[in-house]
């Protein structure tokens, strides 16, 4: 069991620098929880793969950054298709 987590980890780190894409994102496409993904990749991929880690920490600080600009994306629209109707 141990070492599907650990290859997991890895899957994960890779799938999230390749796509550029969030936490919620990869959980989704691999059928897992936010927060078996954050751990995976926030703590078991820092042990098991450093450099891989620094990569995906730097792709979800960005998504971190602009995270605050998609839910206000995500109200503008939904507020549009309320008025709509």
């Amino acid at each position: 069991m141990k070492g599907m987590v650990e290859e997991r980890a890895v899957e994960l780190g890779n799938y999230i620098i390749r796509n550029q894409t969030t936490v919620r994102a990869a959980a989704k496409e691999f059928g897992i929880s936010k927060s078996t993904v954050h751990m995976d990749v926030a703590k078991r991929l820092q042990k098991i793969n450093p450099q891989l880690y620094r990569d995906v920490k730097a792709v979800l600080d960005v998504n971190k950054a602009q995270r605050h600009i998609r839910g206000g994306l995500a109200t503008q629209k939904k507020y549009a298709q309320l008025h709509q109707e």
